[in-house]
């Protein structure tokens, strides 16, 4: 059988340093084929590749049996080439329905009926998203969804899904799988990106590994198993498991009440809550996507600022503290690790150094108001190899990075502000099982030396490693509190939609 679309002998090189290199890849028509690897392993570059996004250095592509050129990404639509792209490519001010017909010029004029079409066509992908609603007050997991339906309405059929579940709640996964199945047995053929590797197992027809921008395997997915992938991607068998048992683990006893929330109310999103987080433990925040969990973080951090009137009390170490930018929350050592690293959380055109050091400068590290950059790269130095980061030096800009080695330079960024609490959204949402490792040694050492620390994740088996308490938030409140150890999955999510 003839591939659909093939990526013969592919290298891509940036400044001499091969990103992927003499790597040949094979999709069939109909089938979904899941691309695995760790953060920096090469995936997107690929995949972008075969979008049209960047041009390989050398290596043919080739589409339906003959060999093209992709040299843009609407060059790569014109040919039946659809990609949804890890970081959003909606336009902000516009409404969903604009973004999804923004290349229909006969819809796009014409509000009322692209409202009504658009309503009808998120319908029919059980999409519970308001077509009238602008994409810039949408959470992240509502514009993935907003995403995922544009690529389907222009009728492709080949579409590259770059970490498509990474922000969806339970129900939405369902509902995107079940997409999958629709398309596929329509003989679209997909290209599925992911760091779940449970779901590349449950819907993929063939997986294929990559490694230091190398191809490593490919097979059919019956012929893999979790240690299989694993030690593909890392070149060695990891002898415990990422989200083991809970049973038996030690839970730090909290210390002192860093921070206490009583009735904080924003608009509707938030909703009369209350909390407590203490030093020297990792505080567990799980909610469904809209429960008002990010919400209520950034109201704290100075991000968003509450009602002005019956808006409730925070309190900073016994402090009556009303942050109505992030700057005075930075200096009192409260920090937020966003969710949304491309829009929120770093200097895309900045190097890794410059970036870290902007921190720095933030959290009051540095005194002088000039740069001193041996000093700078010092600092860099220091966090890249803390964290891991893969990168030609720090003197790379972060835009060229990967989604996880990009994660990685955000939390530098905060955590050499020195903070006495440090709040993570989703902090490994998009990065590979070794660096989720990481971070989460990152979240436990921060713990362990007496910072407070709370973690928002949709991922019930990170909430259930990490924490010491778990809340749980529905409807914009905190409804309920377990101790680390005795939480399991099913009580929690209970908790999260009744």
């Amino acid at each position: 059988m003839t591939p659909i679309l093939e990526l013969r002998n592919g290298t891509k090189e940036y400044r001499a340093v091969p990103a992927i290199k003499d790597v040949t890849f094979m999709l069939h028509r109909g089938e979904v084929h899941a691309l695995l690897g760790e953060n920096g392993a090469g995936k997107s570059t690929l995949t972008k590749i075969l979008a049209g996004v960047i041009q390989p250095t050398s290596g043919e592509i080739w589409v339906d049996g003959q060999k093209t050129e992709l040299r843009t990404p609407s060059e790569a639509l014109s040919r039946g080439i659809a990609m949804v792209y890890q970081e959003t490519s909606l336009v902000p001010s516009l409404t969903v329905a604009q973004n999804l017909y923004l290349m229909d010029d006969k819809r796009f004029h014409r509000l009322r009926r692209t409202y009504i079409a658009g309503q009808q066509f998120l319908q029919s992908l059980n999409f519970n998203i308001d077509p009238t609603a602008v994409v810039s007050g949408l959470g992240a997991g509502q514009k993935q969804m907003v995403e995922i339906a544009r690529a389907v309405h222009h009728n492709a059929q080949v579409i590259i899904f770059d970490e498509p579940t990474a922000t969806l709640t339970p129900e939405e996964k369902y509902q995107f799988f079940s997409l999958v199945d629709r398309l596929r047995k329509r003989g679209v053929s997909i290209i599925f990106i992911s760091h779940a590797l449970e779901e590349a197992l449950q819907i993929s027809d063939r997986i294929t590994v990559m490694r230091d921008g190398r191809h490593v395997v490919t097979d059919v997915t019956s012929a893999f198993d979790r240690e299989k992938i694993v030690r593909a991607m890392v070149g060695r068998s990891l002898s415990t498991k990422l989200y083991g048992s809970q049973k038996g683990r030690k839970v730090r006893r909290p210390g002192e009440k860093v921070l206490s929330v009583q009735n904080l109310s924003m608009a509707n999103i938030v909703r009369n809550t209350s909390f407590s987080v203490f030093s020297g433990q990792v505080t567990g925040v799980f909610g469904l996507i809209g429960s008002g969990r990010t919400e209520a973080a950034k109201v704290v951090s100075g991000v968003l600022k509450r009602d002005f009137f019956h808006g409730g009390q925070v309190r900073l170490n016994g402090r009556p503290v009303r942050y109505r930018a992030p700057r005075p929350a930075v200096r009192d050592g409260i920090i937020y690790v966003t969710e949304d690293r491309n829009i929120e959380g770093f200097f895309e055109t900045m190097s890794i150094a410059e970036n870290i050091y902007v921190g720095a400068m933030a959290g009051g590290q540095v005194r002088s108001s000039i740069v001193n950059k041996s000093e700078m790269k010092a600092m860099a130095k220091e966090w890249i190899e803390a964290l891991s980061v893969k990168a030609i030096n720090s003197d790379a800009r972060v835009i060229e990075l990967s989604g996880g080695n990009q994660q990685k330079v955000v939390v530098a960024k905060a955590l050499i502000q020195k903070p006495k609490l440090v709040i993570f959204d989703e902090p490994t949402r998009g990065v590979d099982v070794g660096a989720i490792a990481e971070i989460h040694h990152v979240i436990n050492r921060l713990a362990d030396g007496g910072i407070a620390v709370m973690v928002i994740s949709s991922y019930l088996p990170e909430i259930l490693q990490i924490s010491d308490r778990i809340l749980v938030c529905r409807q914009g409140r905190i409804v309920e509190e377990f101790e680390g150890h005795k939480a399991d999955e099913e009580t929690i999510m209970y908790a999260a939609v009744h």
